[in-house]
């Protein structure tokens, strides 16, 4: 009972100090409101940016390495980007001999992409990402239609003028229309849509994606180049079931060395990647993006903190008399101390749950405006609950204490 009435109390003198005072409290709430917001919405974006990226890596597959011209990550010392760029670019052929000498590959891709305008009728896209792939590029990447199919092994391989559209270019060329069976031009080559694709987002990594439009590689060799210095091509393997990746990575490096003629100790001229291998570059990125949201948001909490401070400073000041006649009627100091302390944690409380409120209706308009899943989880929302009533003890413990030391006969005559 006498807990409940400390906290009753507390909570009214807290209220009354936002009534009486209510520009100083605003202020003051408002760097707590600030910090809690930079901290929490770096960390809501961190996990949100995290989970994002990991289902993307997932659709991928984790079982999947590519083959290309240029490693993920940074570029080191060890090899400068010039003797990369020198490097040639995988081909058709190559994935078609890794495919034929190869035990542990089960499915072998080719893609590469090239910018043209996509034209229906009176509607055009310019610079549309056009998206050139083999086969077996369904297995190797999950596809949902809203209408439609995919390539059959006939029309991949006989170069048939076909297209499969994203979801934002079909709504952009053919709003609400059905789009199958319709003549589309690509670089003013004609193109029949076989199917359109569901509304899929942003997707990382290399799609598909709603902005691209997917043909077959022999069709996309018409009107682009492979060997051009501003084409990046990939090859795309993935291996059987009962064979782990760094099995088939192994065989991989000695048969693309030997496909390049490679002579013993000399450095490979492509490189082989997984999409693991971004995580490092990612969290060092992130790592980055939180240090600086924690220090902004610190900055905030300290001066919202000291704000709190002096809002319970003059409290104390302006209750010194009310102060004395509850000493003199048996209030104990720790009970003084509790009751200023409480009331500087509801403060700093409520200014973080003003800053909570901002993030929670900054990732609505952000899921909504902009389809992406932003998540405000619980563990978020109790850090900046947390960091409020830490903010709320160091910021109210000196003034508290100075209440709970002041003599009772001379509070009591301050008053006079």
């Amino acid at each position: 009972m006498i807990l409940f009435r400390l906290v009753r109390e507390s909570l009214q003198f807290a209220i009354q100090a936002i009534v009486v005072n209510k520009l100083r409290t605003l202020l003051t709430l408002l760097g707590i409101t600030i910090g809690i917001f930079s901290v929490i919405s770096v960390l809501t974006a961190f996990d949100s940016l995290e989970n994002s990226i990991k289902t993307n890596i997932n659709s991928l597959g984790t079982r999947v390495i590519y083959i290309q011209k240029w490693p993920f990550g940074e570029v080191g010392e060890k090899y400068p980007w010039w003797q990369y760029w020198q490097r040639p670019q995988p081909t058709v052929f190559e994935m078609e001999r890794l495919k034929r000498n190869s035990n542990t590959i089960e499915y072998a891709a080719f893609t590469f992409d090239v910018f043209r305008t996509v034209k229906y009728k009176s509607n055009n896209v310019e610079s549309t990402d056009v998206l050139a792939v083999t086969q077996d590029f369904n297995q190797l990447r999950t596809f949902n239609f809203t209408e439609g199919r995919y390539f059959t092994f006939l029309e991949s391989n006989g170069g048939q003028a076909l297209a499969i559209l994203g979801y934002d270019i079909y709504k952009n060329l053919f709003g609400d229309e059905p789009a199958v069976g319709k003549t589309i031009r690509i670089s003013n080559f004609k193109a029949q849509v076989i199917g359109v694709l569901a509304r899929n987002g942003d997707a990382s990594f290399g799609g598909p994606n709603d902005d691209q439009v997917i043909v077959p590689v022999s069709f996309a060799l018409k009107f682009a180049q492979t060997r051009s210095r501003g084409t990046n091509t990939t090859i795309m393997l993935e291996p059987y079931a009962n064979i782990n990746v760094a099995e088939m990575k192994d065989e991989v490096t000695g048969l693309m060395r030997s496909i390049r003629n490679l002579k013993p100790g000399q450095d490979n001229d492509f490189a082989i990647n997984q999409v693991d291998i971004l995580f490092d570059s990612l969290n060092k990125i992130f790592g980055v993006i939180s240090i600086v949201g924690w220090i902004v948001g610190g900055f905030s909490l300290l001066v919202g903190g000291f704000g709190i401070a002096n809002i319970m400073f003059v409290s104390v000041k302006e209750r010194t008399s009310q102060i004395g006649i509850q000493k003199s009627l048996g209030a104990k100091n720790s009970f003084i101390l509790q009751q200023f302390l409480f009331e500087s944690i509801f403060l700093s409380i409520l200014g973080g749950i003003l800053g909570l409120i901002i993030v929670f209706l900054l990732s609505l308009l952000v899921k909504y405006g902009f389809h992406f899943d932003v998540i405000l989880n619980i563990k978020n929302i109790g850090i900046g609950i947390g960091i409020s009533v830490i903010i709320g003890i160091l910021a109210g413990y000196l003034p508290a204490y100075s209440a709970s030391r002041l003599n009772p006969i001379d509070a009591i005559r301050s008053s006079i």
